[in-house]
């Protein structure tokens, strides 16, 4: 069966809703536009839905020269989608400090309010370089904001099999990848090492390690209880709740969707 890629998402604001694409722009940080904007707090701190599970009703539009956020798709905001010319400030992600633009006072405001604490938006210069973990990467590879790698993949069996053990199934939102692929065993994406998507080489790093997020419902911003709990269940690797992996580009292009995935035969 052949292997093919179902699904392509960018998420423009780390933590904040996703864009279905039919195709995308690979960089050597992820997808193009794919978590270049971060929420931070009033110390510069990364907030996710770890924290503000809310973060899942803000919904991300990119238009030809501006991001525009809104709040259940009525009260919105729109920014310069690449502000830089903005003196940088420093921020965190993680134990990662990173330069990076304010977005202005408009859209912290709209911040603040949305979600009832100081928070502003801030957005990753093509200057400013935070590397992938070197001891799982090469020395010149980057990441956006993302958590850590510039790409995440996930498989529809993997779902399938999943969903089959919790008492109302989820859809592929809850895991946020950039890629989705079908015709793969459910999980066999754990093994990957070298693929190629739409001719374009990857080089898999780690399989995707599950937090809470996975237990918030993407449409309405509520945390329960189910998938994650099921992944502990059914699906620990070295003794974490796996789901998708974790990659990184060898090459550059356009993906689209129905693009064939490829394994090369190893050496």
């Amino acid at each position: 069966m052949a292997v093919t890629l179902t699904g392509l998402f960018v998420y423009p604001v780390k933590s904040a809703r996703g864009i279905a694409l039919e195709e995308a722009t690979l960089t050597d940080r992820g997808l193009r536009h794919d978590r270049r904007f971060m929420v931070v707090d009033a110390d510069g701190r990364f907030v996710t839905q770890r924290e503000e599970p809310a973060l899942a009703r803000l919904e991300t539009a990119l238009g030809r020269d501006t991001l525009t956020l809104a709040l259940a798709g009525v009260v919105s905001c729109a920014v310069p989608r690449a502000p830089a010319r903005r003196e940088t400030r420093r921020v965190r992600v993680f134990t990662d400090d990173v330069d990076a633009c304010d977005a202005g006072p408009e859209v912290a405001a709209f911040l603040t309010e949305a979600l009832g604490r100081s928070l502003s938006l801030v957005y990753m210069p093509d200057r400013s370089h935070r590397r992938v973990d070197p001891k799982r990467a090469a020395e010149t590879d980057i990441v956006s904001f993302a958590d850590g790698f510039p790409y995440l993949l996930a498989s529809e069996s993997s779902l399938a099999a999943l969903n089959e053990s919790l008492h109302e199934p989820v859809t592929m939102a809850r895991f946020r990848p950039n890629f989705v692929i079908a015709g793969t065993p459910a999980y066999a994406e754990d093994g990957f090492d070298a693929l190629s998507v739409g001719g374009v080489p990857f080089r898999a790093l780690k399989p995707c390690s599950r937090c809470v997020i996975v237990n918030t419902d993407q449409e309405t911003g509520e945390r329960g209880r189910g998938p994650l709990e099921a992944l502990v269940r059914t699906h620990l690797v070295g003794n974490k709740a796996i789901f998708g992996q974790n990659l990184v580009a060898r090459g550059a292009g356009t993906v689209r969707i129905g693009a064939e995935v490829t394994f090369p035969t190893q050496a």
